[in-house]
């Protein structure tokens, strides 16, 4: 019995990592925007995807990666460039204008990505190849290592930018007070911009790091991203740390849930939760980020 929690464990933090790599992207658009990018899922679809062309193409698993992050995370640049500033320029978009955007926007990448791609399955080779390990009890792969590894590493860089840099303070302040953020003189347009690039490139990575285990294809960002969306909201819409709890959480939850109830109702579970954080926990985990407009 003991191993069997360990195994669901296991299987669940592994999920719950990807959920946090998610939930962050949305995290951040957040904070900038006050509205909610359900385009946030593409990202991880586009980043998984271009990994698979790539190394297809030829380059080595090593370069192909990091190339797919920066694609993604251009990507990302490009919608809000061309689809959030435009309506945010006029000065009459808001939040729900914003947010049937980027549900438009995640349309658009998905058909973009069957015409650029296909409907198939496509795997993607195992960073440290795939004979299983025993760890405490349970039996992983080695790419489950990777995915929590990478996104405790994703998590840290965040921390460090936000928390060190000059522009990652700049961000930071403008998701609090926009207009007093502007009379600093600080590009709020930058801001989101950044943002967006931010929020696509953490998507990417949960793709790539993902896709050898569950293989990737044009609609996989549909479930993964309305995952994220419920790790952000059990966490508290717009906490970092909150998304990261979050996302472990809805993974372990739903390891559970299959493993002791039925798999049946794995992807349900998500859902059940965004309903009980809107009806009992608002706030969420740790309470949404609010921000006090002057």
């Amino acid at each position: 019995m003991g191993e069997q929690w360990m195994q669901f464990v296991a299987a669940g933090l592994t999920s719950g990592a990807i959920y946090a790599l998610v939930a962050l992207g949305f995290s951040i658009v957040y904070n900038a925007s006050h509205a909610i990018n359900f385009a946030q899922g593409e990202f991880v679809m586009v980043g998984g995807m271009a990994a698979v062309s790539l190394v297809g193409f030829g380059l080595p698993l090593w370069a192909a990666v990091p190339l797919a992050v920066a694609l993604a995370g251009g990507v990302g640049m490009v919608v809000e460039k061309f689809a959030i500033e435009p309506a945010q320029r006029t000065g009459r978009a808001d939040v729900v204008t914003l947010i049937i955007i980027t549900i438009g926007v995640a349309l658009f990448l998905r058909g973009l990505a069957q015409v650029l791609w296909d409907k198939r399955v496509h795997p993607l080779p195992a960073f440290t190849g795939a004979e299983p390990i025993s760890l405490l009890g349970a039996t992983i792969l080695p790419q489950s290592l990777w995915v929590l590894g990478g996104t405790a590493l994703a998590v840290l860089v965040l921390g460090w930018f936000f928390g060190r840099t000059l522009y990652g303070k700049a961000m930071r302040a403008t998701a609090f007070n926009p207009l007093a953020a502007q009379l600093m003189g600080i590009s709020t347009r930058g801001v989101m911009r950044v943002s967006f690039l931010l929020a696509a490139a953490l998507g990417a990575l949960g793709g790539v790091l993902t896709a050898p285990i569950t293989f990737t294809s044009y609609d996989v960002g549909v479930m993964l991203g309305l995952k994220g969306f419920a790790a952000a909201m059990l966490g508290g819409l717009g906490s970092f740390g909150g998304a990261g709890a979050g996302g472990l959480m809805l993974g372990l939850l739903e390891s559970l849930g299959a493993g002791f109830v039925s798999s049946a109702y794995k992807d349900a579970i998500a859902f059940v939760v965004i309903l009980g954080v809107l009806f009992f926990m608002p706030g969420g985990l740790v309470g949404a980020r609010r921000s006090e407009r002057v």
